[in-house]
């Protein structure tokens, strides 16, 4: 089942989330601000994008400016960095039968429905 990664104060995340419904398609919806995403699930995202955790992250979020920026940080600790962070992952995120999209622009999301 496809899933999309969302956060409903992100308008690029609200609309991936219309590009899902429109589609007609089952999916489901975990809203990762409040089911906090463990760093295996996070790490398997990454895998599954294809990208270096770096390139997941929301860089001009306040805390990884105050926290993290101009830190070297292994792989595993910007996936924890996330993992204790969420609103530092990019979003919207859509996974579908293996493969894994970030929704920037939703467009992209099309792509793998």
């Amino acid at each position: 089942m496809i899933k999309i990664y969302h956060n409903p104060r992100c308008s690029k995340s609200r609309q991936g989330l219309a590009i899902l419904e429109n589609s007609g398609k089952p999916f489901e919806v975990v809203k990762y601000l409040e089911d906090n995403l463990s760093f295996e699930t996070l790490n398997e995202m990454i895998m599954l994008l294809n990208i270096k955790p770096i390139d997941l992250v929301r860089k001009n979020e306040a805390i990884w400016k105050s926290d993290y920026k101009g830190k070297t940080l292994s792989d595993s600790e910007v996936i924890q960095a996330m993992v204790n962070n969420p609103k530092l992952i990019e979003r919207p995120i859509v996974i579908n039968e293996g493969k894994a999209i970030i929704g920037r622009p939703p467009e992209l999301i099309k792509d793998i429905l």
